[in-house]
């Protein structure tokens, strides 16, 4: 199943370390540099098929950094939302609180490594695009490296904008004429609508090339799917709705599907089944626990019990589920209860709840710590049928969103919704999205933002949200330093 990982995942910290070429360690003033460790092997790489491949599958690697996929990445996206507090014991990462209260500065360090971390993958894409072009190797491999280099550009900078804003935008690494000359480094930051326009084109163009499927030795790498799929979410938060329908109808004709057991999805067993669209792969390393070095699912186990215990589901998460809904024993779990798998959860864990969807049976191996063989799912073809159901209705094609989204709803159980007005329906599919995905990809909080009722969903769980101020995030305080002033602040901040 995880072929691929062995190589993605050793080799990412060697050419993490040795991308200190072109500009991933050029001016120091740089505030889109990421310092690299060790001493860069400069003209000696990107000449080679073999260092093509070693270049991408560090991409891949990049996806499972500290500051990508853990705390900086569940405090943005998740401890600010309705659907999670900080969780673990008081006193323990209290940097944490600011975010589960939104009182957050520009001079809160977790801001500062979530912009580091997504800066460095579009570094390491960057470097792939701008390299392996010259590289004499077999047409076909180039062409699907530089289509998955662009999509996880684009991914990156979907982060970045959802969360900052308008951000500087980095298409190639440094000309050597520009390495030591701090105005043309320090790019200033572009408008959101052009940040949305690079996303747009970088995911068109890697699904113009994207194989469907891979094979077994390949599993777990990018595919059409994926771009298309991601295409859709990104064109969801800009509400162009007929573009949202026609790449959701291009993903569906791809054969995905929804499995039978909802719960399946997030077990390593369910993993690239025929829901999956996207993974980012985990696997542990024998004998290289340094490269085992995913931390989703070991910063939210049972404290105590199974990892660090934060990111804890809300009460008002647990109300949200409908009666008879089989996603909330397959979303949180609880104090003192017994897993399918046989694990009996701690009846005095220090918190009342914890993640489900990052539970990792405690017979898996824990040899390089608990839950490194846990794949993330960012994105599943459920998600892709609440996002047309949200198009469809929007365009008051209402028999078609009830379609999509009962498609979602028998599946956990519950009874269809057989008639709705406009206003309903949405506030059905909103409800929808917020149970299915609920402790998944990070969604929540973007979610409340772009449907434009943060404030009043966000204020009611007493969290200090201020409309106009913290629909984004503030621009790191050390990024605008570096930058010499060329980075400007959101407003608020």
């Amino acid at each position: 199943m995880k072929n691929i990982l062995y190589n993605v995942k050793r080799n990412s910290f060697i050419l993490i370390s040795a991308l200190a070429i072109g500009g991933l360690a050029s001016c120091s003033e740089d505030f889109l540099d990421v310092e690299p460790e060790g001493v860069g092997v400069g003209e000696d790489f990107f000449r080679t098929p073999a260092h093509a491949r070693l270049a991408i599958n560090a991409v891949y690697g990049n996806m499972r950094e500290w500051n990508v996929i853990a705390f900086a990445h569940l405090a943005i996206t998740t401890i600010t939302s309705d659907n999670a507090a900080k969780g673990s014991v008081p006193g323990d990462a209290g940097f944490l609180d600011e975010y589960d209260n939104i009182t957050y500065t520009a001079t809160e360090g977790t801001l500062n490594g979530y912009w580091n971390g997504q800066y460095q993958g579009i570094n390491l894409t960057n470097q792939v695009l701008s390299n392996v072009p010259d590289i004499d190797m077999d047409a076909n491999e180039k062409a699907r490296i530089l289509a998955e280099a662009k999509f996880f550009r684009a991914y990156y900078y979907f982060n970045l904008v959802r969360t900052f804003g308008g951000v500087p935008i980095r298409l190639s690494v440094p000309a050597p004429g520009e390495q030591e000359d701090p105005a043309t480094l320090n790019v200033p930051r572009a408008s959101k609508e052009e940040v949305y326009a690079q996303i747009v084109e970088d995911l068109s163009e890697s699904a113009e090339v994207l194989p469907a499927t891979y094979d077994a030795a390949n599993q777990g790498r990018v595919t059409k799917g994926a771009a298309l799929g991601m295409l859709a979410k990104v064109q969801l938060y800009q509400k162009n709705w007929q573009q949202v329908i026609d790449l959701a109808n291009q993903v569906q004709g791809l054969g995905y599907d929804l499995v039978e057991d909802y719960r399946s999805n997030f077990r390593i067993a369910g993993e690239h089944n025929v829901e999956s669209i996207f993974e980012i792969e985990a696997l542990t390393v024998p004998g290289t626990c340094g490269a085992s070095n995913i931390q989703w699912a070991e910063v939210q186990g049972v404290r105590g019990q199974f990892g660090w215990g934060f990111v804890e589901p809300t009460q008002d998460l647990v109300d949200a589920f409908e009666e008879g809904d089989e996603r909330l024993e397959a979303t949180i779990l609880f104090r003192g209860e017994t897993t399918p798998e046989g694990d009996v959860i701690n009846a005095d864990a220090p918190n009342p709840r914890y993640n489900e969807k990052a539970y990792v049976p405690s017979y898996v191996t824990q040899d390089c710590g608990y839950g490194r063989d846990q794949n993330v799912r960012i994105l599943r073809f459920a998600e892709v049928l609440l996002m047309r159901a949200e198009a469809e209705n929007e365009l008051g094609m209402t028999d078609q969103a009830l379609e999509d989204l009962n498609r979602v709803r028998t599946r956990a159980g519950l009874d269809p919704i057989e008639s709705a007005t406009q206003e309903e329906l949405r506030q059905i599919i909103w409800h929808e999205r917020r149970v299915e995905l609920a402790l998944e990809n990070g969604d929540r909080f973007f979610d409340l933002v772009r449907q434009g009722r943060a404030a009043e969903v966000l204020q009611a769980q007493g969290k200090q949200f201020k409309e106009g101020v913290n629909e984004v995030f503030p621009i790191p305080q050390q990024q605008i330093i570096l930058s010499g002033g060329t980075l400007t602040q959101n407003p608020g901040y």
